[in-house]
């Protein structure tokens, strides 16, 4: 199974597949981007062999650009993993506490964020495309670990992964200002006055959403390949019928 392994230790291991040529639809892992299903739960259950489980335990949400997150129970096992209608609806960040369950999230070209707590073993993923950005996702998300979960957010390790560069990622002037409006993704920006158009660098402003929330800057990792120019990378504003990636964590169970 063609992966980043970000983390792996005797509590978590995080980590992205990766487009794969040898493997059915380019190891797709996205239902809603696929030919055929089949070929998904293939490569799923390749990747539940790497990791030591099964599909039943990965957990999945239909991700729709929001801003919501849901808090994941043993209950949600299999949800998503093996029939795309039942996974979680209208949602783009999961969390749990739970042990040996893998939290996905699908992307290509918006930046995934893989987070685990270090001392109560929270963990959780987060699909945060441009609208996930200025909707601000990652500073509720972490917001609501801190006032509601009462989690110290000096306890997590942040992980963003690979997503499209500020070089390709080219937008007109209404999503600038959507940017803009956030207040401190200026130094994100700039503007190429060749083509009129807009350059926005979307993980650079997540870390910052992470950092305002609390997170210290030496406790947040970012993977700058970009999913455009990497022949590893699927991406959508290359190729509007690209397949995902898909970026996960688990907190493993300590015997």
């Amino acid at each position: 199974m063609k992966t980043i392994l970000y983390m792996d230790n005797e509590k978590f291991i995080a980590g992205t597949t990766l487009k794969d040529k040898s493997a059915s639809e380019f190891n797709n892992m996205a239902f809603h981007a696929c030919i055929n299903p089949e070929s998904v739960v293939e490569n799923r259950k390749r990747l539940s062999v790497s990791l030591g489980c099964g599909p039943q335990d990965f957990v999945c949400a239909s991700q729709t650009h929001s801003a919501n997150f849901h808090k994941v129970t043993v209950a949600d096992k299999g949800r998503g993993a093996e029939i795309g209608a039942t996974a979680i609806p209208n949602t783009d960040a999961l969390y749990t506490l739970e042990p040996n369950i893998v939290l996905c999230s699908f992307t290509a070209d918006c930046v995934p964020v893989m987070f685990w707590n270090e001392v109560n073993g929270l963990i959780g993923v987060i699909h945060s495309g441009w609208q996930g950005t200025v909707k601000e996702i990652t500073s509720k998300l972490f917001n609501h670990l801190k006032t509601v979960e009462a989690c110290d957010l000096e306890d997590f390790r942040v992980q963003i992964g690979m997503a499209l560069s500020q070089e390709k990622f080219e937008v007109d002037e209404d999503v600038y200002l959507r940017f803009k409006a956030l207040g401190y993704a200026d130094e994100f920006m700039y503007f190429n006055s060749e083509t009129g158009k807009y350059h926005i660098d979307n993980q650079k402003t997540v870390k910052k959403q992470l950092e305002l929330a609390g997170v210290p800057k030496d406790r947040i990792t970012t993977d700058r390949t970009c999913t455009y120019l990497s022949e590893d990378g699927f991406s959508y504003r290359q190729d509007k019928k690209a397949g995902r990636h898909l970026s996960f964590v688990m907190r493993k169970a300590i015997e």
